[in-house]
């Protein structure tokens, strides 16, 4: 399929980790060589064609929507929430965006480089309605700068993937982008949740799949991991443009 016109990035969290930059800054707004971490996903998404963003606010939620408001592609549309809603309840109360068609969700920390063609529109690509409701991006555990867990999924050759068991080690970790179908939220609870719930529910029913990202991922978490990231995404950057 076509890539979606309408996505949505998450960027209402408090961001613990990253503290105490996060005290006074919410953490899509924190910088990685400049540049806040929102605004790289915005520019992937502008790239991939995408018109519009849904993003979603709570902490320091007026220093994001003032940010947000100096950009002037790709539109921005804010869903400013009363209380925390986790991924689940941010992404639900944001549905009336998105019809009844699958859809984009990044999380606003998430940083990568595009592989040969826009990441995004690979996911498109792959989306099959008949056998989809939740088709996530992965990247390969050993090679993610500043990851340090087990790995959160197994693929497998179908594309199905199934979640780390206990004392298992897998070979991919999420990397907060994937797209979503408005049906996966058929029963979701109200208030907040977290779409781990409902990737368990996809997951039962075989509709749970994954895709491993052909470029560059950078998982920032902590204070300590900026500077690292830094020098490894602006080599990338060099990497590709050779």
């Amino acid at each position: 399929m076509k890539t979606p016109k309408t996505a949505m990035i998450l960027a209402a969290g408090e961001g613990r980790r990253m503290r105490p930059i996060t005290e006074t800054l919410p953490k899509p707004l924190v910088e990685v060589a400049g540049k806040p971490l929102i605004d790289y996903a915005l520019d992937r998404m502008e790239e991939a064609g995408i018109e519009t963003v849904v993003v979603n606010s709570w902490w320091q939620a007026e220093v994001l929507e003032s940010h947000l408001a100096k950009r002037q592609t790709p539109r921005i549309e804010i869903s400013r929430e009363a209380e925390l809603l986790d991924t689940g309840g941010g992404v639900k109360r944001a549905l009336p965006h998105f019809s009844d068609a699958p859809f984009i969700v990044a999380n606003g920390d998430s940083l990568w480089l595009n592989g040969l063609s826009s990441a995004l529109a690979r996911l498109a690509e792959l989306w099959d309605d008949e056998r989809m409701d939740a088709l996530l991006m992965l990247f390969p555990t050993h090679g993610a700068l500043g990851y340090r867990g087990p790995g959160d999924f197994y693929l497998h050759p179908d594309t199905g993937i199934r979640r780390r068991k206990e004392q298992e080690v897998v070979p991919f970790a999420y990397m907060g982008v994937q797209m979503l179908h408005p049906r996966l939220f058929e029963g979701a609870p109200e208030g907040p949740f977290s779409l781990n719930l409902l990737y368990d529910k996809a997951a039962e029913a075989g509709r749970l799949h994954g895709m491993v990202h052909d470029g560059m991922w950078y998982h920032v978490s902590t204070p300590e991991d900026i500077p690292a990231t830094e020098e490894a995404f602006l080599a990338g950057h060099t990497l590709k443009m050779v």
